[in-house]
């Protein structure tokens, strides 16, 4: 795992609209993290960077709040997929809470994402609430959060 760096943006965008093709196709629209501006989170140390091999097979965007970490995004390429690579980030995310001090990790998603809600679940995710997406009317928003400390 290494921090993104500005020459990675294009990398990042390419790998995230490839990792959320699917979604993209289901929505008819993409994903808020496909048209996300990649650029300022780099530049905030937001987003790590799993390469295997030398290349980029997953990412994840990780913001720091003062009493939580908050999971913007978990990205893996698509020749990457079925490795549990996505459980590597998340473990990622833990450290990286515990590193930091907070005691929770917290991430939204949406709830056609019915796939992701089950393996944040199965991961130890509990969910604390729907609403409405304030980006994108009539889409809800799933809301979920992890003691750190807890096993996975």
């Amino acid at each position: 795992m290494r921090v993104a760096h500005s020459d990675d943006l294009a990398a990042v965008v390419a790998l995230t609209t490839d990792a959320y093709a699917p979604y993209t196709a289901l929505f008819g629209t993409p994903p808020i993290p496909v048209t996300e501006d990649y650029a300022p989170r780099i530049d905030r140390g937001e987003i790590w960077l799993l390469e295997e091999d030398s290349e980029l097979a997953g990412l994840i965007v990780l913001e720091r709040h003062p009493d939580h970490a908050m999971i913007f995004s978990v990205a893996v390429a698509p020749a990457f997929q079925g490795r549990k690579l996505g459980i590597r980030l998340l473990d990622f995310a833990d450290e990286q809470a515990r590193s930091w001090g907070l005691p929770e990790v917290r991430l939204y998603t949406n709830s056609r994402m019915e796939r992701n809600i089950a393996l944040y679940s199965a991961y130890g995710y509990r969910e604390t609430g729907r609403r409405p997406n304030p980006y994108r009317p009539g889409w809800t928003v799933v809301d979920m959060a992890k003691t750190v400390n807890e096993a996975a």
